[in-house]
């Protein structure tokens, strides 16, 4: 059995995760990964725990979240902290219900406005430019 431990250039660690360099660079300048030390005339490597790390951000950030949030959720990164973490979730679930409200008006008023398009005759106006040159900014 290898004592060896596993590490990652920083290629390596974002090709595995599948993002970008630059994304593991910008992680490090947000505060949300380490950068590792480079030993003297070596390149900086990456272990599993760093691995993990930007994998929990990327599954964070496919539920909604953003980097700001995922630093919080990466503070309570040790599980003991669930009421808070919890009442995160429920702050990003509230917003995500409101999106999904917005998005099911807006795909409503969409479909009546292709369908007014289709039914129109003659040299009538569009109905979607005529809605959208008579609609109030909010």
């Amino acid at each position: 059995m290898s004592d060896k431990v596993e590490t990652y250039t920083i290629g390596g660690l974002a090709g595995t995760v599948g993002v970008n360099v630059e994304t593991i660079r910008f992680y490090q300048r947000k505060g949300l990964l380490p950068e590792p030390v480079r030993p003297y005339g070596r390149i900086r490597r990456y272990e599993k725990s760093d691995l993990k790390r930007v994998l929990f951000i990327k599954a964070a950030q496919r539920l909604g979240f953003s980097l700001d949030e995922v630093e919080e959720l990466l503070r309570l990164e040790d599980g003991t902290h669930c009421d808070e973490a919890s009442g995160l979730a429920e702050h990003k679930l509230k917003d995500v219900r409101e999106k999904l409200a917005d998005l099911t008006h807006m795909e409503a008023v969409l479909s009546q406005l292709v369908i007014a398009c289709h039914a129109r005759e003659g040299n009538v106006s569009c109905p979607l430019i005529a809605s959208l040159q008579t609609t109030k900014s909010t």
